[in-house]
């Protein structure tokens, strides 16, 4: 038995991150997503395994080597092509291709128990091919197969009403009859020969192709969303393992893995969580869920349920860093600009107040007028100036107004109360600050602090 991964695929969806970097060596819990189907492979007992690639060949070769670590020593093989996907492409890989059975396997695909049982029942019942599906809650968006009984006797790729919830996974198992159908099939749309119309040839020629149901849950990682999901199950299998160097003043929660010569000095690590080697991790606060690679540094922050690639430094954020996928050698820090707070508060249908007198919000200006109030114990004074608008991508108006430094220079703070039809919105900010926006369409009234 051979196994072939197609890896070929330019991770459009992970910009910009794929720019730079292979997004079959994207990490999930420390591990890039193609090293997770080449044990896959392993573990099912396929000694021969081939990995069709793209433009980033060389990327790849560099991180697989020649499989010694999976204990397949030379066993491991690339290919590359111009349509790394392409089922025409795959079967002319020579040293795979040779009208042997073989498991094909999308590069991108995470099983949470494997193929093991897949193979096996392969072997024994030796069908022209063999699917792996799984049931989805919304199987319009997935290609769907339709069963009877042990028999695929459909696939629809996005069908507007399914006639089932069945998913195809991304692996399947082929004999040698595959071949004849990819010389049957025209190119599609794309201009490339497809897996499931190679399948559904199969089936119309009333050859026997088998569903077998995933057991355990399944990720394609081709959006950032799923790697984090992916990321948070595998790291939830977790079991601790502490090889790095702790202090005292930190403070270890839950499954945690922290490889040698990590450094946890003052700060809170709450499991699950994996550090690689060599990362710094000090005066901060790393969270659920959070996988951060070797000679990564985290400084003065917080961060969870995110991914670290390897040498990123992390230094000094006033906000909690979550929900992240950070590439490598990335620098984050806080910009040594003078402090600034956001103070919002949220009403219903509103009046304003201009010059003691209450001004219905309905009543708009055209073009919109800053109203400026100030006071201080001795005097009152205002002005209006127009708001410079631009619509942003929601359709709401922000309207930018320039302050001059005189009017810092009178009051040491100063609030702005800004409305919109329902709506008062309030922020404050510290003398100095130069520019503030509003996302209105009336007056803003300022107010000494």
């Amino acid at each position: 038995m051979k196994g072939l991964i197609l890896s070929g695929g330019k991770g459009t969806r992970l910009r910009p991150l794929t720019f730079t970097s292979a997004k079959q060596l994207v990490p999930v819990a420390n591990k890039p997503v193609l090293f997770y189907g080449i044990e896959t492979l392993a573990a099912a007992g396929i000694q021969d395994i081939g990995i069709v690639v793209g433009d980033t060949r060389d990327e790849i070769e560099s991180a697989v080597g020649d499989g010694a670590r999976w204990g397949r020593h030379d066993h491991v093989h690339s290919a590359r092509t111009r349509h790394a996907d392409s089922l025409t492409r795959c079967s002319s890989v020579n040293r795979l291709s040779v009208k042997k059975p073989f498991v094909m396997y999308l590069g991108d695909n995470l099983l949470a128990k494997g193929i093991v049982s897949l193979v096996k029942e392969f072997e024994a019942t030796k069908p022209a091919a063999q699917i792996l599906l799984t049931p989805v809650p919304q199987p319009e968006q997935y290609g769907v197969a339709e069963i009877d009984g042990e028999q695929v006797i459909r696939l629809v790729e996005k069908p507007k009403q399914p006639k089932s919830n069945l998913a195809l996974v991304g692996v399947y198992m082929f004999g040698p009859d595959v071949f004849d159908s990819v010389k049957r099939i025209k190119p599609s749309f794309r201009n490339e020969l497809e897996i499931t119309d190679a399948i559904q040839d199969l089936i119309d020629r009333k050859l026997v192709v088998r569903p077998h149901i995933v057991d355990g849950w399944w990720k394609d990682t081709g959006r950032l969303e799923d790697i984090l999901e992916a990321n948070r199950l595998i790291l939830d299998q977790l079991d601790t393992q502490i090889d790095g160097d702790v202090d005292s003043s930190s403070r270890i929660e839950g499954k945690v893995v922290i490889e040698p010569g990590a450094v946890i000095a003052n700060s809170v690590i709450r499991g699950p969580v994996i550090i690689g080697a060599n990362a710094t991790i000090r005066d901060a606060y790393i969270g659920p869920f959070t996988a951060i690679m070797s000679a990564v540094e985290i400084l003065g922050s917080e961060i969870e349920h995110s991914i670290v690639m390897e040498g990123s430094r992390i230094t000094g954020l006033a906000d909690r860093v979550t929900d992240s996928l950070i590439g490598r050698n990335v620098k984050i820090n806080r910009y040594p600009a003078k402090p600034a707070a956001l103070r919002f508060m949220l009403g219903a249908r509103v009046k304003r107040w201009e010059s003691h007198k209450i001004i219905d919000d309905s009543k708009k200006h055209n073009p919109p007028q800053i109203q400026r109030f100030a006071e201080t114990n001795t005097h009152r004074w205002s002005l209006d100036q127009t708001l410079r608008q631009i619509p942003d991508e929601r359709g709401w108006l922000m309207e930018i107004l320039r302050a001059d430094d005189e009017l810092f220079t009178k009051f040491g703070q100063v609030y702005v109360s800004a409305t919109y039809p329902g709506v008062v919105k309030a922020w404050h900010y510290h003398q100095q600050q130069v520019d503030h926006f509003a996302c209105v369409s009336g007056m803003v009234k300022l107010v000494n602090g």
